[in-house]
């Protein structure tokens, strides 16, 4: 878990409560606050404050963008 707390000026704080369980990967951008028994699914960045007993999840799903590399490589030859 990584707690983001800092904008290169001000430094903020995240409260993480008794009971909370944060999972891994997961990124705190502060100021928030996990209440207790609050949870924060795998993988996500959190922006907003979790209530007490909730599950947050804040993740996009995978996209898999085939030829992609292709169309750049493309791209690129033509600059």
């Amino acid at each position: 878990m990584v707690f983001v707390n800092y904008d290169g000026k001000n430094k903020f704080k995240s409260i993480v409560k008794d009971g909370a369980f944060i999972g891994s990967n997961s990124n705190l951008v502060a100021p928030v606050t996990v209440e207790e028994k609050g949870y924060i699914a795998t993988g996500s960045t959190i922006t907003d404050d979790v209530p007490e007993g909730a599950l947050a999840i804040a993740r996009q799903r995978q996209v898999v963008k085939e030829g992609w590399v292709a169309k750049k490589e493309k791209r690129d030859e033509n600059k």
